[in-house]
């Protein structure tokens, strides 16, 4: 799997989102995204997340569109370069926009995001986990009961255990949590702007991962220290444009504006 960092490899995402407008003015809230929406929105697989073609921007094959361990994209970052707490970051990302689906009563968009941690097209995310404590019998009882149709709040026990082994991995991979909220900004912007043409939603999976990418980036800060406050506002206010979470939405915000605010997150993480 390769993340490709096309638009912003060279410039930093700082440069990007300026040279897009950090001046995007803010969007109302979006109407509910119709019942059928993601379905019909969805270019390939299971809301454009599956295990087949992705069919966006170029991305084909495995998630995401490359191949386990294929070649390096402009940035050079593949799953088998990519530093483990980043390589942690990302999958969780994945497990967070799923999670957060699951709970909000739409299992079907959330069972992709889910296969990270248990399926083998994903196996590559996983190298080195072991060795922090992973535990895939968690996530494999998460899948199953995804699997049989049981509601979330029927095994709320469960989602918050396989969030408390991410949390337990995050803390035992160490790393610098400023290159992992840094990395996850600049994967954030890749997905959001692959997931809107024309103002609309055109890949609902994407839009879901970046929103992922979100929520695991503001852990990252709340790992800090107290002195990560105008971090943590900045990243809730980036979170915020996401006005149903990882349920898409009508109207969703401009992607400049989400890389205006992804870069304001960068501008204030501690020197």
């Amino acid at each position: 799997m390769t993340i490709n960092l096309k638009k912003w490899a060279g410039l930093g995402l700082g440069t990007a989102a300026l040279s897009v407008g950090l001046a995007a003015c803010d969007s109302e809230e979006g109407e509910a995204y119709h019942e059928n929406g993601a379905a019909e929105h969805a270019p390939a697989g299971e809301m454009g997340e599956g295990e087949g073609e992705h069919g966006a921007a170029g991305h084909t094959g495995g998630e995401h569109g490359e191949g386990e361990g294929g070649e390096g994209g402009e940035t050079g970052h593949t799953m088998d370069t990519l530093a483990v707490p980043e390589r942690l970051a990302f999958m969780s990302g994945h497990v967070k926009a799923g999670l957060a689906l699951y709970r909000a009563g739409e299992p079907a968009m959330a069972a992709p995001h889910l296969l990270h941690p248990v399926s083998e097209t994903h196996a590559a995310e996983r190298e080195g986990l072991d060795a922090l404590g992973f535990q895939p019998e968690l996530f494999e009882a998460v899948s199953q009961a995804l699997d049989e149709g049981r509601p979330a709040a029927d095994i709320e026990a469960q989602l918050a255990a396989a969030e408390a082994n991410l949390a337990m991995m995050a803390a035992e991979a160490g790393g610098d949590p400023l290159t992992t909220i840094s990395f996850l900004m600049d994967t954030l912007a890749e997905e959001y702007a692959i997931a809107i043409t024309d103002g609309a939603i055109s890949d609902p999976g994407e839009y879901q991962d970046a929103y992922g990418f979100a929520i695991v980036a503001r852990e990252r800060a709340i790992a800090l220290n107290p002195s990560a406050d105008d971090l943590l506002a900045e990243l809730d206010a980036l979170i915020a444009l996401w006005p149903k979470g990882a349920v898409p939405v009508a109207d969703p915000a401009p992607v400049a504006q989400v890389l205006a605010y992804a870069s304001r997150v960068t501008l204030a993480l501690p020197q």
